[in-house]
């Protein structure tokens, strides 16, 4: 497991999302505890004897760094759904600009991503390492497995590491598609039927986990 997690944290860097020491990650055991990223690192450089072990309570069970100051949002996630044992949070550049711009990415163009993380919304602004962002996540939680944090970046969850890293890959993805299509005048969305369609055979079709917020528009 932490050298899976190292493993993210050096794509993430390789890939743009993080720059110095942005990002955090963060993986549920089965005993409940979490192993999680330190504050400070930077993700090109982390190790697995870098990595903190903390309880459901955020208090460190082993390693000797600090976890992340972000921590209180990834214990948010676990304790609002228990299917969730991944989180990935990072700084995409794509992604990010449509968090600072305000600008939810609701378009219903791509087959992808109408049928892997559907409709992103922004979650509204809240200060950085506090309880805040852990409260202004929360109403999203049920429904969403990946987030824009406004003037922050973006968070995505999983039932397991790699797919919370993927679904972080699929919404950069997404945001690209997205900002190309705006300079070619607007995503078209697929027909109305087709959408249904496609989320109705989510599960049974393409067997696909997590959750999906179904049809809604944000701007």
């Amino acid at each position: 497991m932490a050298l899976d997690l190292c493993e993210v944290c050096h794509l993430m860097w390789s890939q743009g999302w993080v720059a110095a020491n942005d990002g955090n990650v963060s993986v549920r055991r089965d005993d409940g505890t979490i192993v999680c990223t330190p504050s400070g690192v930077s993700k090109r450089e982390i190790e697995p004897d870098m990595l903190v072990v903390i309880d459901s309570a955020g208090r460190v069970v082993e390693g000797d760094r600090r976890p992340s100051t972000e921590m209180a949002m990834h214990l948010r996630c676990y304790a609002d759904r228990e299917d969730v044992r991944a989180v990935v949070h990072a700084h995409p550049p794509y992604a990010t600009a449509f968090a600072a711009a305000d600008r939810a990415l609701d378009g219903y163009g791509l087959i992808e991503t109408v049928l892997t993380v559907g409709a992103v919304p922004v979650v509204p602004f809240a200060m950085p390492g506090t309880d805040d962002v852990a409260e202004a996540i929360a109403p999203y939680l049920s429904h969403h497995d990946a987030l824009l944090l406004r003037a922050h970046g973006a968070l995505t969850v999983g039932g397991d590491l790699r797919t919370a890293y993927y679904r972080m890959e699929s919404l950069e993805q997404f945001a690209k598609i997205s900002l190309a299509a705006h300079q070619l005048g607007g995503m078209k969305d697929l027909p109305r039927h087709d959408i249904d369609t496609l989320m109705q055979r989510r599960e049974s079709f393409y067997h696909l986990t997590g959750k999906h917020p179904g049809y809604v528009k944000f701007n």
